[in-house]
């Protein structure tokens, strides 16, 4: 039975016949490879690679297990006899396997490619995949008392930072406490407490989902009545702050991205003046989640394909729509600047206007003409490489305006000539 029904989701995941397994690891061999013939080495602190990999690993369960496109498989399995914890463990097991396999595997063979690293250290890398794994599982089927899997995070969190605390730098090894001789037995030490903590946690998370069944992984819907209006006229502004509303995850997102637009001078202190300031405007650039509207919603790509002037209708207010979250941010990370350091101008205020809406018309432009399509769960679509086509335009765009700030106004003539193309298209 646990065989049967993992191979149920299996199939759903990675294809009829697995194919799209081979063709993942055979990606992820490329980069691997591509990067360790390059030769480029990072120093990575031994926190810092335990925190990525689990927190990635963590993120895109959790992604996996709350897609809505779950919700007819997982309803249709609970409707067959079955038995409580082999449903339980293949659904997780196989949910695992995806988010590993295909998402985290990739930034695994970055870090293998350009760290150095041990065996010890590649058993702990796995040793974390597997934890967040388990982690994301057993605190989504809590999920209805938030509350203790947030202080379980944060406490899981707080115990790898103080038993790595010489690798975060916050202990100097010259501040008396501990010589430098022994600071690689220390090192190791710690390494092995935080994979026994790791250890230990995941057997407490396996605890919890043998105590829980297949329903709790099941998302119900709400039960509040909504009063239908009848209003003579759409408003797609009205649909954009519902489709917010609607994807908590997307809006947490626009906050945090205001929130880094809020700190990001803190770090671009040192490089002030007009040099730096477009770097700022592409990191906030990206806000991926909102530019694909059309991507995460088949139904309403259908329909506004269907009706006839959607094109002038749908892409020029969702161009808006774009450029005013994008302009929010950079608007904060202008006044912060100007709060922190100052002498914020109106060539600046010129660059904020360019990247906030530049990103939008060429998000809105690959949005409509190139959507995506077939992917399997909505983790596909949130990690799509297509989605970060805009921001790496507009990192290249920042590059180039830092090295010659004379560029700006060139550029903004270009932008011009292309929204005057977007509305041509958008209108014909």
């Amino acid at each position: 039975m646990m065989k049967m029904t993992g191979r149920a989701f299996a199939k759903k995941l990675f294809g009829a016949n697995y194919e799209r397994l081979p063709r993942t690891l055979f990606m992820e061999g490329i980069v691997f490879w591509g990067l360790y013939i390059a030769g480029f080495q990072v120093q990575i602190a031994s926190f810092v690679r335990i925190l990525m990999i689990s927190a990635f690993t963590a993120g895109v369960m959790w992604q996996a297990l709350s897609s809505k496109d779950n919700e007819v498989e997982l309803r249709a399995m609970l409707m067959l006899p079955h038995r409580r914890r082999e449903f339980v463990f293949s659904y997780v097991g196989v949910l695992g396997a995806y988010t590993v396999l295909t998402k985290t595997g990739l930034l695994f063979a970055v870090l293998l490619a350009v760290s150095a690293w041990k065996p010890v250290e590649l058993a702990g890398m796995i040793l974390c995949m597997i934890h967040g794994v388990l982690m994301a599982a057993a605190v989504y089927s809590v999920r209805k008392y938030w509350y203790v899997g947030g202080l379980w995070a944060a406490g899981i969190v707080a115990a790898i930072l103080f038993m790595t605390i010489y690798d975060t730098g916050i202990l100097p090894l010259n501040s008396g406490v501990v010589d430098s001789q022994s600071v690689d037995s220390i090192a190791f030490g710690n390494e092995l407490l935080v994979g026994l903590l790791l250890l230990v946690n995941s057997l407490f998370a396996i605890l919890i989902l043998w105590r829980v069944d297949g329903y709790a992984f099941y998302q119900w819907e709400s039960r509040k009545s909504h009063v239908v209006r009848q209003r003579k006229r759409a408003a797609l502004w009205r649909y954009f702050f519902r489709y917010l509303s609607c994807h908590k995850n997307y809006l947490l997102n626009t906050a945090v991205m205001w929130c880094v637009a809020l700190a990001l001078p803190c770090f671009l202190r040192e490089m002030a003046g007009l040099s730096v300031i477009p770097v700022g405007f592409a990191i906030l650039s990206l806000n991926t989640p909102i530019c694909i509207l059309l991507s995460c919603d088949p139904d309403l790509e259908q329909t506004v394909r269907f009706l006839p002037g959607q094109s002038r209708r749908f892409c020029i207010p969702y161009c808006l729509f774009i450029f005013l979250c994008n302009m929010a941010a950079d608007a904060i990370f202008l006044c912060s600047w100007q709060i922190q350091i100052g002498g914020v101008t109106v060539l600046m205020i010129a660059g904020a206007v360019f990247f906030a809406l530049q990103s939008a018309v060429l998000s809105v432009l690959l949005e409509w003409l190139y959507p995506i399509r077939g992917w399997k769960i909505e983790s596909d679509l949130w990690h799509h490489p297509r989605k970060y086509v805009v921001p790496v335009v507009m990192l290249l765009l920042a590059g180039a305006v830092s090295a010659c700030p004379v560029l700006l106004p060139v550029l903004l003539g270009l932008l011009a000539a292309e929204a005057v193309g977007f509305l041509f298209l958008c209108w014909r």
